[in-house]
């Protein structure tokens, strides 16, 4: 269990006023913030709003309905990050293992994973004692954790061979923390506050913790129609979720999807462990098999998270 994982992580939860010298004002309610420490003053949480808003010329602000609640923290420091991990600690393994006979998507055919060769049957064939392993893999193309081409979209677009490698492979990316949001959709509102242009953008909405269970594929988050061409306008530059699909599966318009790949802005989906990531100061990966004539593969994604 990382520290991201435990439930120690103190947040403060409260409504606040905004009124400026020029006239007018702003207000909030529900408003949540991560803190260190188990209690922090109105004077602070002031500062803070005024801070993080960016605002301008403001008189008074007033703080109400206070409450310290126990939630993971949304804005994940990097040193924390750093500090996890065994071997590389830099490097987070984004991806679902793929398993014999694994369904994830309803209504595809698992992967079957079997041997063309054992090292039983290859004895005999090289020097003693010296023998090989032939695995043979038959899947769909959207197995695990995979990424989408214009190609799978689009007939004539690019496909996963023609992906350049600028748009997939370490890639300045951010993460949006989502896990807790009301309701499936995943507005432009919800990523509006994050610097998106030449960024991978990662969408962490908690569904990867229901991996191989039915919960991971009934009422899945997804990415909204006004939320895609929002991402599209804003220049993102590959677009992944930890979801089974970053469409609504009700609707068969597929606008995320018809909306990033007709930009040729690669998708990936079925990612993993994005909790443990900070939202920002990371690299991102995802690179397919360089195969020609197919619009999705699976990958091995990762994040490498920056000092």
């Amino acid at each position: 269990m990382t520290t991201s994982d435990k439930t120690t992580d103190k947040r403060v939860c409260f409504d606040f006023e905004v009124d400026f010298l020029n006239g007018g004002g702003i207000q909030g309610q529900g408003f949540r913030l991560d803190i260190d420490a188990d209690d922090i003053d109105d004077k602070a949480l002031a500062e803070y709003i005024i801070r993080d808003l960016r605002l301008l010329m403001v008189g008074e602000v007033r703080i109400s309905n206070k409450q310290i609640i126990t939630e993971r923290h949304k804005r994940l420091a990097r040193t924390a990050v750093l500090a996890q991990g065994v071997t590389r600690s830099d490097l987070i393994d984004l991806s679902h293992p793929v398993r014999d006979g694994e369904v994830v998507f309803p209504g595809l055919p698992p992967p079957r994973i079997t041997e063309y060769m054992s090292h039983e049957e290859s004895r005999g064939r090289y020097a003693p004692d010296v023998t090989f392993q032939i695995g043979r893999v038959e899947m769909v193309a959207n197995t695990g954790t995979s990424i989408d081409a214009p190609f799978h979209r689009y007939p004539g677009k690019l496909d996963v061979a023609g992906l350049p490698l600028a748009s997939i492979a370490d890639v300045e990316a951010v993460v949006i923390h989502l896990a807790g949001m009301k309701g499936r959709a995943i507005t432009r509102e919800a990523i509006a506050a994050t610097a998106i242009r030449g960024r991978a953008v990662l969408l962490d909405t908690g569904q990867a913790a229901q991996w191989g269970t039915l919960a991971y594929t009934d009422a899945s988050p997804y990415l909204s129609r006004d939320a895609a061409e929002y991402l599209r306008d804003t220049g993102a530059v590959l677009v992944g979720i930890d979801a089974i699909n970053i469409d609504d599966t009700r609707d068969a318009q597929r606008p995320a999807h018809s909306i990033l790949l007709k930009a040729g802005i690669p998708i990936v989906e079925n990612l993993a462990r994005m909790s443990s990531l900070p939202s920002e100061g990371l690299r991102f990966s995802a690179a397919p098999m360089r195969i020609v004539g197919i619009g999705a593969f699976p990958v091995r994604a990762w994040a490498r998270v920056l000092p």
